[in-house]
């Protein structure tokens, strides 16, 4: 009898940390799983009524954007050793 156990066992199981959509408690499933809430609060979620209607598409509110008129930047350097190194190394 030929078994697939010991070729499964030394195989590494893919883990991640979640949190619990419900409760917010931290908790490591396997990697891939779909399941949002952790074990305490799935009995608890199920017996939710489920919503009515699809909750819609968000959209976020958007303003024009700000136009600045007659703005001029300019720079004026008194002295060009201001720019100099102190002297020493960097």
């Amino acid at each position: 009898m030929n078994s697939n156990h010991d070729e499964n066992e030394n195989e590494p199981v893919r883990v991640e940390l979640k949190y619990c959509e419900h409760c917010g408690g931290l908790w490591v499933r396997q990697r891939g799983a779909g399941v949002v809430y952790c074990d305490n609060c799935q009995p608890k979620v199920a017996d939710l009524p489920v919503p009515k209607k699809q909750p819609s598409k968000v959209i976020l509110p958007v303003r024009p954007h700000t136009a600045v008129e007659d703005y001029e930047f300019e720079i004026e350097i008194e002295d060009e050793t201001d720019f100099e190194a102190a002297g020493g190394v960097a």
